[in-house]
């Protein structure tokens, strides 16, 4: 029997929830948006609407993982925020940035936001019962279907009335992509929570296209892997191997099938999320720990803290599928890592952005922003104790 459950539910008990709680804005309503390096709290930072869903979805998630109450009201103190500010009441959706008093900071809609808010009430509800959450992720999910897609899949950047604008949230390495597999891969995430908590017929219809999608446009079979950017015909703009996402995506993937309980499905799936899983294991595992990226053929050694998270839970996916003990053996190599080098000793404090090769912080980035929360970690302790592991 395999003991890394005690190990993460002492990272979760001991050093995620009560960070996170802490950073509750008992004033303006949400949770703060800003902690730099040097651990000091800017109380005026603006807030992050992917970093309030992602906490909402933490606290849902811990409250149904270990049933402890008092997770219950902090994730109705992100709900509330959620419900009360960030919903665009005239134009439907979740804005992209609040200010720290609750007001518009950036009206800016993305898909990949909606699809967080979807997540997260999906979440919320399966925890509180709450219809008004399940509603209101329902109305998103409506809006997401009628207006954030097109005939080839689903576009990405929109301004506050949903005309579309350049996508430069969710691009990066210098390319400007009209469509990204990370929102394919967090659309298909929300739509699993949505349809697990609902069993929604057109839920579970989207769900299914989207799988299809990522087999016929995102896969790429020569190299085992998800192509990252696109234009607007899907195909690739770069040469990269984003390995953090593609060990991500195989457990995602496969969840997807789990819960619409479809067995050929899977098989078809794993026809792919198999290969992409030895891929990152072959190339990105390296020194107990995943490499970041690799773009053309130039590999980026920076050790990332939501990589290395992800890289637990999709080895522990792969054991369970393969049998194969390396994949256990990673999965427990990479959480001893996390745990030795990631979780920041400091007092007051959570785990590092990220490490160089050599295990010390490769940058000064900021331990809270709107990108840094508690969803890649907290789901990695709660993936772990609830596949028994």
């Amino acid at each position: 029997m395999h003991k890394l459950s005690p190990k993460s539910d002492l990272n979760y008990a001991e050093v995620i929830a009560p960070y996170w709680k802490k950073l509750i804005d008992r004033e303006q309503g949400g949770y703060y948006g800003y902690v730099d390096f040097d651990l000091n709290l800017d109380k005026n930072a603006p807030k992050g609407v992917i970093l309030n869903s992602r906490i909402l979805w933490f606290f849902s998630n811990a409250y149904l993982t270990y049933k402890d109450p008092d997770m219950l009201d902090y994730a109705e103190h992100a709900y509330l925020f959620l419900r009360d500010h960030c919903l665009d009441r005239e134009f439907g959706g979740v804005y992209w940035m609040m200010k720290a008093d609750g007001g518009v900071f950036d009206s800016i809609k993305h898909t990949y936001n909606q699809a967080f808010a979807i997540y997260a009430l999906s979440s919320y509800y399966a925890a509180t019962g709450k219809a008004e959450a399940l509603e209101i992720a329902f109305e998103i999910f409506r809006l997401i279907e009628k207006i954030c897609t097109d005939e080839k899949g689903y576009l990405e950047a929109f301004d506050r009335e949903f005309r579309p604008i350049a996508n430069e949230e969710l691009s990066e390495n210098g390319v400007l992509a009209d469509r990204t597999m990370n929102t394919v891969l967090h659309v298909l995430e929300a739509y699993t929570e949505l349809y697990r908590v609902s069993k929604d017929e057109t839920v579970g219809e989207k769900l299914r296209n989207i799988i299809e999608i990522v087999q016929k446009h995102v896969y790429n079979p020569d190299k085992a892997r998800l192509e990252v950017f696109f234009d607007y015909d899907y195909n690739s703009l770069l040469d990269l191997d984003s390995y953090g996402h593609d060990i991500e995506a195989t457990w995602l993937l496969d969840r997807a099938c789990e819960v619409l309980d479809d067995s050929e499905l899977l098989r078809t799936v794993r026809g792919f999320t198999g290969p992409v899983a030895e891929q990152v294991y072959a190339h990105a595992y390296k020194l107990h720990s995943l490499e970041n990226e690799c773009e053309a053929g130039v590999t980026d050694t920076t050790r990332v803290w939501w990589v290395q998270a992800e890289a637990v839970v999709g080895f522990l996916n792969a054991y369970k599928y393969t049998g194969d003990e390396k994949y256990l053996a990673a999965a427990e190599d990479i959480y001893a890592y996390i745990e030795d080098k990631l979780v920041d000793k400091r007092e007051g404090s959570e785990w590092f952005w990220d490490l160089d090769e050599t295990g010390v912080p490769a940058s000064r980035k900021p331990i809270v922003e709107p990108w840094k929360c508690p969803y890649h970690n907290g789901r990695m302790c709660f993936e772990i104790v609830n596949r028994g592991f």
